[in-house]
């Protein structure tokens, strides 16, 4: 586990956030945000995504001890804006939520 995860975690966190608002702009411009809670969604998402992208820069900037923590935390954070994309993701899909 010696490799540095870090600018990985960055850009892919980066693209994700991207997509983040992509979302929230389509939903704005198309006026689908009344009655939805995919906006919300999408809303934790770009904050999980932010700060993972956030924390794994600041972590490539840091000393090696620090780095690790912070990529840690970083990696968690990233992976809880996946698990809020995919949940979102199933409800769409089963048309639970509109």
């Amino acid at each position: 586990m010696s490799e540095n995860r870090s600018p990985h975690i960055l850009s892919t966190s980066a693209n994700l956030l991207g997509i983040c608002f992509i979302v929230l702009t389509s939903l704005k411009k198309l006026a689908l945000t009344d009655g939805s809670i995919i906006d919300e969604f999408a809303v934790a998402a770009v904050m999980f995504f932010m700060t993972s992208c956030i924390l794994s820069f600041i972590s490539m900037r840091r000393e090696r001890n620090a780095s690790k923590k912070l990529e840690k935390v970083a990696d968690f954070v990233f992976l809880s804006g996946l698990v809020v994309l995919f949940v979102a993701t199933i409800l769409i899909a089963f048309n639970l939520i509109k």
